[in-house]
């Protein structure tokens, strides 16, 4: 990794980094800028939205995390993305799974492989990131918050061994056999602003579509993972880049339906509706910030 300005990603399924940071990834790869993303788990228990492919699943041949591991390698090359690695290498940690809770939100699944991503030991998890810090020597990284966006286990897990990975590289004395420490000087959570959700919801709405993230009122109660905008730190209008953005999604067919919400967003709102991200700043100083008080770029301040 030569680029002058590094940014790592730390996502806990084929798919995530996509939908949350796709539009920041290419934009930041075609400007030159090194992108790294960890995955920590090869999406073994999705949910197969592609009929022909339903024998891949965990209960039939069990096959799925292979297949994905080629859905993201071609999302990668939408992006522009040349840098990936799993977590610990391909087939380390499984996806866990997730269920539903009453109130809305994920929560782990009853029955959990042996070697799931949400029973990894937390320190030997966290040092195959230290190695992967102390190599790529990242100024920005991108991850969860604690809750991991919506509850499911292995976004928190990723949260967790993202946030101590990133402390045990910066030790000096720690784990010398890892490489030379390292400090990332801005960490970063991902996140869904709220006053946007809502204007997406309510061009859905108005233009006669109930179906897509159905059950969700753009005057009402918001999911776990949409942020009070007064929490937001940071915007990066990617809004050139959202083509990219949308073929890296169209890539990961087992997962997101080409006719589904995230489609019809899009759809309805243009690039608007994906080109701009927005972060939480957890950990580092803000640099410049726009009208709205928030940075338009990672690396700003550095």
């Amino acid at each position: 990794m030569t680029a002058d300005q590094r940014l790592l990603l730390v996502h806990a399924h084929p798919d995530d980094e996509s939908i949350g940071q796709g539009a920041t990834m290419a934009k930041y790869a075609a400007e030159g800028r090194g992108v790294t993303l960890v995955t920590c788990t090869g999406g073994e228990m999705g949910e197969i939205l592609v009929p022909e492919l339903a024998h891949l699943a965990a209960d039939q041949e069990d096959r799925l995390g292979e297949h994905r591991r080629g859905e993201l390698a071609a999302a990668m090359q939408e992006l522009g993305v040349t840098d990936h690695r799993y977590l610990g290498g391909f087939g380390t940690y499984r996806d866990s799974g997730m269920k539903w809770h009453e109130d809305g939100h994920a929560v782990a699944a009853d029955d959990i492989h042996d070697n799931a991503f949400w029973h990894a030991d937390l320190t030997e998890a966290a040092d195959h990131l230290v190695a992967v810090i102390r190599e790529v020597r990242p100024q920005v990284m991108v991850t969860y918050d604690q809750f991991g966006g919506y509850g499911h286990p292995d976004h928190i897990q990723a949260h967790r061994v993202a946030t101590y990975a990133a402390a045990l590289a910066a030790v000096p004395s720690y784990r010398k056999d890892l490489g030379e420490a390292w400090d990332i000087a801005k960490i970063y959570w991902g996140a869904m602003s709220e006053t946007r959700m809502r204007a997406g919801l309510r061009a859905l709405r108005d233009a006669g579509d109930t179906t897509s993230f159905e059950g969700m009122d753009p005057d009402g109660p918001l999911p776990y993972f949409v942020t009070p905008d007064e929490d937001l730190s940071a915007v990066v209008d990617a809004t050139d880049h959202v083509e990219q953005k949308l073929a890296a999604m169209r890539a990961h067919a087992t997962q997101i339906a080409i006719d589904g919400p995230f489609f019809a967003l899009s759809n309805n709102l243009g690039n608007v509706a994906w080109g701009l991200e927005f972060f939480r700043l957890a950990k580092g100083k803000p640099g410049e910030l726009n009208e709205d008080g928030l940075e338009t770029d990672l690396f700003a301040g550095l």
